[in-house]
């Protein structure tokens, strides 16, 4: 049975590309609170995308506030995306173990995700239940993008890194080969210094465009001995003036510029 972590590794040399969009489709950024607009944006997105992508990242957020309308059209959109593609729920689940394995029933068979994004501040018992299944796993938040990361994840518990020590659980995890880290695009140092230690991990790298992460940088160092998912959301989600041809420019532009860095 081949692992999630295999498959990523496989579809991004398969595909040359490293391209992870996140949805985050908001009404801000389409200037619309219709649900149907916001809707029928996501598809153009995902089908002006589908050439260059290797994996589709919905934000629950994005849809949750709509309540059930909301879930209805995360479930439209996780078959919309369709099975040649690595399929992320950016949810950001973290409860205790009981509560975990009703998150990992919902995610995994009920919308038919392959991975979710996980926070690991509840300990081991909050990520076990979704990693029982070699073909399914979990992102865990590491180093993550945003500017007050710092104030929990680099506090030095005996000498080391909060998020340093993430990454040791994580690797006493990854008995079936199918966890990874989150690691931001904004944090260049610890991104080299996460790489060193677990080389062969994938990584799933948000920051870059709107948050003015390095994307050479983080193509390089993710996929120098393991394989990463650059995810890049807004940039392309309202790419110009919101056409598909827009879109599409810019999905290309970022992933010719991820295969130079690459070689």
């Amino acid at each position: 049975m081949s692992s999630l972590n295999s498959k990523i590794k496989s579809i991004i040399k398969e595909r040359k590309s490293c391209l992870c969009v996140g949805l985050d489709i908001s009404p801000e950024g389409i200037g619309s609170k219709n649900l149907i607009d916001l809707k029928n944006h996501t598809f153009k997105v995902i089908d002006a995308t589908r050439e260059f992508a290797v994996a589709y990242k919905p934000n629950f957020a994005f849809f949750e506030r709509w309540g059930a309308a909301g879930f209805s059209w995360l479930e439209e959109t996780v078959d919309y995306i369709g099975l040649d593609y690595i399929k992320i729920a950016d949810a950001k689940r973290g409860d205790i173990g009981n509560t975990a394995k009703q998150y990992a029933e919902g995610i995994f068979s009920h919308f038919g995700f392959d991975c979710v994004t996980l926070s690991p501040y509840m300990g081991r018992d909050s990520i076990e239940p979704f990693l029982n299944n070699p073909k399914k796993g979990a992102f865990v938040l590491c180093r993550t993008s945003n500017s007050s990361a710092k104030e929990l994840q680099d506090v030095s518990v005996n000498g080391v890194p909060f998020y340093e020590q993430v990454v040791q659980m994580a690797k006493e995890l990854n008995n079936n080969d199918n966890i990874g880290l989150v690691i931001g695009a904004t944090a260049p140092n610890e991104l080299d210094r996460i790489r060193n230690i677990v080389p062969e991990f994938p990584l799933l790298i948000p920051g870059i465009g709107v948050q003015g992460g390095d994307l050479n940088h983080s193509v390089k160092v993710g996929n120098r001995t393991g394989a990463a998912l650059i995810n890049i959301s807004r940039s392309i989600n309202f790419a110009g003036n919101l056409c598909t041809n827009a879109i599409n420019k810019t999905a290309a532009n970022y992933v010719e510029q991820m295969q130079e860095s690459m070689i």
